[in-house]
């Protein structure tokens, strides 16, 4: 939850650290040149960090460094499950959307679980960048940012990888399927 400084036991903290050393040094693809000394370096030495990997990985996420960014100073840690994460999934876009529905509410909405993890959902270039690295979502789809004035019409966007491609779709913010969820980024 946003603002609220939620902490890891020790424990927790070495078993996510031994989890995102391990999946570094798997996918060296996603991180060229990146040495993991210094990202658990910085890491450690922002441990309110924590508690959104740890939530990135308890809901399937598998959060992996994908980027840094040089303007924020700051290794980008990003979802990189093959299918948009399990444990958020069957949920609407944002919190006005899940209001709307009379029947058949979801659990929740994306805006509002990224909120809560601490983390932003993607972008459409931040996706497109994502599947660069490699293909993600062949079968699921991730709700992504979606522009104010689409927002406002009643819409939002979501991405998947098929045949070959990065595909961008609306639907009304509202819908929510089983295979549709979110993937989110956090900067450390």
């Amino acid at each position: 939850m946003k603002g609220r400084k939620l902490k890891l036991t020790s424990e927790q903290r070495k078993e996510l650290l031994e989890v995102l050393e391990t999946r570094f040094k798997k996918n060296m693809h996603r991180h060229k040149g990146f040495d993991w000394n210094k990202v658990q370096t910085r890491l450690e030495s922002n441990p309110d960090k924590f508690w959104s990997l740890y939530e990135m990985e308890a809901t399937g996420g598998e959060p992996d460094v994908t980027g840094y960014d040089k303007k924020g100073d700051a290794y980008i840690f990003c979802d990189c499950s093959p299918e948009t994460p399990k444990g958020r999934r069957s949920i609407c876009y944002d919190h006005e959307a899940l209001e709307s529905r009379k029947e058949h509410k979801p659990a929740n909405s994306a805006v509002q679980m990224a909120n809560d993890i601490g983390v932003e959902l993607l972008t459409e270039e931040e996706y497109r960048q994502l599947q660069k690295l490699e293909h993600f979502d062949a079968k699921t789809s991730s709700w992504i940012k979606t522009p104010a004035n689409i927002r406002k019409l009643g819409g939002a966007l979501f991405c998947d990888y098929r045949f070959g491609h990065v595909f961008v779709y609306h639907n009304g913010a509202e819908s929510y399927y089983a295979a549709r969820g979110f993937r989110g980024m956090l900067k450390v």
